[in-house]
């Protein structure tokens, strides 16, 4: 692994370096067979700026948790953080957690930091969201009440894992993240986070369960991390609240979910990413940008290079249509579009501008894909060299050895643990 991300590189602006653990520990907790909740917020609330609470080898079960700034949550190996599943203790008092309603924010996230500066959380243990199991006094899980607001046509109150809202330098290094809710990672307004060899592992039929989602913010790296969910691996997303730029994802391992996001809220512009040294395998969608006419607006100076996609039913999907029910005025634009060195198997390769008068505007340099691939091109405005298949009756051919040589990257992954992750 290499200790730190070069700038030429990286499009977030900091120098960024792998996270170091903190120097000191203010407080250290034994595992308890009880609700460590008091506890444990109580050892963050008096750490000083720059320290850790340390959690030791075992299980520790907590409702809802604050952060300070500064402050880190160091989990050591095998030791595990578990939510309650309990609807009771994430609710904001108006009794709709674990409840479907008109709309989805009842609940408040396991860790939040709000408004925090510094600290963030570090080591090899496990935050386990408990998605899977009863919520206290249903019948039903979180990820079940999910399912059913879905047929429904409601919308589920069920907390997030990790909220990041409106805070500067947060890192999150070497932790499992698993079973969330919801989001294992929302961030709305941050300046400056980085995730550094985190695993996030849950099942593919969970609901509404992105891996990682910079909402807004400015100034991130995603590094080293292995992540497999019920949504979006990564999801860029850029509402009403504010801009999503200068964001870096890199030497990234994907597994199932629905791939590397942009979208599909882009109406404050999203813009400076660089995707570089991304697998994507078994992903339903591989390099996706996604937004319509109710959520649209820019999105430009993208690039993706050196990636690596198998068994995806969309390894390219770059739609301004993404909801054909959607109305508005909101005009999604996609310009500035770079692919370099793209590999790939089958699949629908996307590419749909709105109209004539706003097309996708994108260079596809060395991008190579299985004969089965299917172009599906509609007001693009595209440059290419060295494609396959031809696109526009380019003439092209496709290397000896090329999309094998790329599988050579998955089929060298480390022996997978148990739970189908490969080890750190």
């Amino acid at each position: 692994m290499l200790a730190t991300v070069g700038l030429a590189q990286a499009k977030d602006r900091r120098a960024v370096a792998e996270p170091v653990a903190p120097s000191h520990v203010c407080a250290r907790l034994a595992p308890s067979s009880e609700n460590v909740t008091d506890r444990l917020q109580d050892a963050i609330a008096h750490c000083p700026p720059g320290s850790a609470v340390y959690l030791a080898k075992g299980i520790f079960m907590s409702g809802p948790l604050e952060m300070k700034s500064g402050v880190t949550l160091w989990i050591e190996r095998d030791a595990t953080l578990i939510a309650l599943a309990q609807p009771k203790a994430y609710d904001k008092g108006l009794g709709n957690c674990g409840r479907i309603g008109g709309k989805g924010d009842g609940c408040r996230p396991f860790i939040s930091f709000s408004k925090t500066r510094g600290g963030g959380i570090y080591g090899d243990g496990i935050i386990d969201g408990q998605g899977g199991a009863l919520m206290v006094g249903t019948s039903e899980s979180w990820w079940q009440l999910a399912r059913r607001a879905q047929t429904e046509g409601g919308s589920q109150n069920v907390p997030r894992l990790i909220q990041i809202d409106h805070a500067q330098d947060i890192a999150l290094h070497g932790i499992t993240l698993r079973n969330a809710p919801n989001f294992h990672v929302a961030m709305n307004r941050v300046q400056g986070a980085t995730f550094w060899g985190v695993t996030i592992d849950t099942p593919a039929d969970a609901r509404n369960t992105d891996g990682i989602d910079p909402g807004a913010s400015q100034d991130v790296t995603i590094a080293h991390c292995q992540i497999r969910t019920g949504d979006d691996n990564v999801a860029i997303k850029a509402g009403n609240n504010g801009p999503a730029r200068y964001i870096s994802i890199i030497d990234n391992s994907f597994e199932w979910g629905h791939g590397m996001s942009i979208g599909s809220e882009v109406s404050s512009g999203v813009s400076d990413i660089l995707v570089h040294g991304l697998t994507l395998d078994s992903t339903t969608s591989g390099l996706r940008i996604k937004s319509d006419v109710s959520r649209g607006g820019l999105v430009e100076r993208v690039t993706y290079e050196n990636v690596c996609l198998r068994g995806n039913r969309w390894p390219i999907y770059f739609d301004t249509r993404y909801d054909l029910r959607a109305h508005g005025d909101e005009v999604p634009v996609y310009r500035q579009i770079v692919l370099r060195h793209v590999r790939g198997g089958g699949g629908a390769l996307v590419m749909h501008g709105l109209d004539p008068a706003h097309p996708l505007e994108i260079a596809l340099e060395d991008v190579r894909f299985s004969d089965s691939a299917t172009w599906q091109v509609e007001n693009a405005n595209v440059v290419v060299s060295a494609v396959w298949p031809p696109l526009r009756g380019e003439q092209g051919q496709l290397l000896s050895g090329a999309w094998e040589g790329c599988a050579k990257a998955f089929l060298k992954a480390p022996s997978k643990s148990a739970n189908g992750i490969a080890p750190r």
